[in-house]
């Protein structure tokens, strides 16, 4: 072990490793120095082996356990290692021999020579078995990692009626799978890189390089490049730290668990970055018409498909409007409401001893607390207790006149709309509360100076230099062709422009007529 130089602190805490210094050439040398660095890890597994024909040909294996194939170490590298007759042939100095054991005895396909320390010690803890031969100043990085994974499902977070079913799961290997099962094309990228000065996770980026814009891809790999941070436990992490507009409450980063999401957003020309561990895609550039879009929207007929967005994109201005204006005009602007309804509002709060603005964020934040609730706790009682709570707590805060009965129907029209946008529940959230404030403080005039403020805020958004507001208000008819409405797919011959500037024409569908 002299040729490694290892030094350990004065608490015995951690080890510091010289791995510039080249390896010994003793098995029995770096046996001891990988039980050193690993002290105290239960999981590590050290074996030494003998050719039952030639007791001097000796060698080590190192591996942890619970991350790899036991049966293809027994019968790919173990078996045969022992049982494998040796001649002159086969070399006669270990780096000969250590050749052929690599080429001819081994039964394992992805092999790889090593002689640096830290390249063997980050093989070892990312799942990889490292193979020594005495004699030699190096070792082979074996490939036999297996380890128990979640079956593919379907997604849970975006369901679809019609499409397909699978979904990703916590295996980036067989996430690419996925990915690639659908795209059987040479020109599908996946670029691999380690996030993580600890937990060294391993990331992909997936791309069409003859659609994907070489500056954002270049602009994504320097970021990703700055990242400094610890450990890396799901794409999230990213999203957040790779992001522009890091203050904004909307997302500039895709997400989705879906497989045949992310081969269509690759086929536009953006970029996929998947990581070891998360189910979880991100996509970029993202813009703001795809919060309005699901996979099924591609699955059906394309009128029925359109009048789904439009419901979307309704229910989304409603979920942020309702609650300021029922504030603005019950406060300021009752001028504006017909008599009757006025009346039927004036005769309801009678006896209710609150503000309107205080009636509004109470029963706002107790449908907030139930929703939270209702996605925290099983799934098997999560409903119920949503709706039950919101019913027996709506009728008994109007019973006991906390709240008046309009209120409650006003909360509750708001939590329906904000359902029909899951991708926009938190930003939804913080800008009704903005509106609400404006809408006491100013009336109907703060709410349409709120409203402005969030148009340009919107429009004043980046995604990777790419406009967030990309297709929304366009003259160019493609552009517009697969926003708020789905256009059939025969019509949809152009990639979304800035995005795929490489390559905008896809292969024109012919439209299909009767005989």
């Amino acid at each position: 072990m002299a040729n490694t130089k290892i030094t350990e602190n004065s608490d015995r805490s951690a080890l510091k490793i010289d791995s510039s210094q080249p390896l010994s050439r003793s098995l029995d040398d770096m046996m001891a120095l990988f039980r050193r660095i690993f002290r105290n890890d239960g999981t590590l597994r050290i074996r030494v082996i003998e050719n039952a024909r030639d007791k001097r040909i000796r060698c080590g294996i190192i591996y942890v356990d619970g991350m790899i194939d036991r049966d293809l170490i027994q019968n790919g590298i173990t078996k045969p290692v022992m049982t494998y007759e040796f001649t002159d042939e086969d070399g006669s100095n270990p780096a000969e021999l250590m050749e052929t054991i690599r080429t001819r005895v081994i039964n394992i396909s992805d092999i790889i020579t090593s002689e640096k320390l830290d390249e063997l010690i980050g093989a070892v803890v990312g799942g990889k078995t490292i193979f020594f031969l005495d004699g030699y100043a190096g070792a082979l990085n074996i490939n036999a990692q297996g380890w128990e994974t979640r079956a593919i499902e379907e997604p849970t977070t975006d369901k679809a009626v019609r499409g397909p079913r699978e979904g990703f799961n916590e295996s980036l290997l067989t996430n690419l799978t996925l990915i690639r099962r659908r795209v059987q094309n040479s020109d599908l990228k996946f670029v691999f890189t380690d996030i993580g000065t600890r937990s060294k996770t391993q990331t992909c980026i997936c791309y069409m390089e003859s659609l994907a814009s070489p500056d954002i891809l270049k602009e994504l790999q320097g970021r990703l490049a700055r990242v400094e941070i610890d450990h890396l436990l799901d794409t999230g992490y990213l999203a957040e730290l790779i992001r522009d507009e890091p203050y904004s409450p909307f997302e500039m980063i895709g997400s989705t668990e879906r497989p045949d999401s992310v081969v269509s957003k690759i086929m536009e020309g953006r970029i996929a970055l998947l990581i070891e561990g998360s189910p979880f895609a991100l996509t970029l550039p993202y813009v703001f018409v795809e919060n309005f879009q699901a996979s099924e929207d591609y699955y059906i007929n394309y009128s029925f498909a359109t009048f789904n967005r439009l419901l979307r994109v309704i229910g989304a201005f409603m979920s942020i409007s309702i609650p300021a204006v029922y504030v603005a005009l019950v406060t300021y602007s009752q001028e504006m409401v017909p008599t009757l309804l006025l009346l039927s509002i004036a005769t309801a709060r009678l006896s209710v001893p609150f503000p309107t603005i205080v009636e509004a964020f109470l029963m706002l934040t107790i449908f907030e607390i139930l929703r939270e609730a209702g996605a925290r706790i099983p799934n098997s009682i999560g409903q119920a207790v949503s709706i039950v709570g919101a019913l027996v707590l709506g009728q008994a805060a109007v019973d006991a006149r906390i709240v008046s009965a309009p209120m409650v129907i006003v909360v509750g029209l708001t939590g329906i709309t904000t359902l029909l946008n899951p991708r926009l529940t938190g930003p939804l959230i913080i800008v009704r509360i903005l509106l609400l404030l404006t809408a006491f403080f100013f009336g109907i005039y703060g709410y349409f100076f709120g409203l402005l403020g969030l148009v340009i805020h919107l429009m004043s958004l980046r995604s990777f230099g790419v406009s967030y507001m990309l297709g929304v208000g366009s003259i160019r008819p493609q552009d517009i062709k697969d926003t708020a409405v789905r256009a059939p797919w025969w019509d949809m011959y152009l990639r979304p422009a800035v995005i795929s500037a490489r390559n905008m024409k896809r292969k024109q569908p012919k439209r299909q007529v009767k005989r």
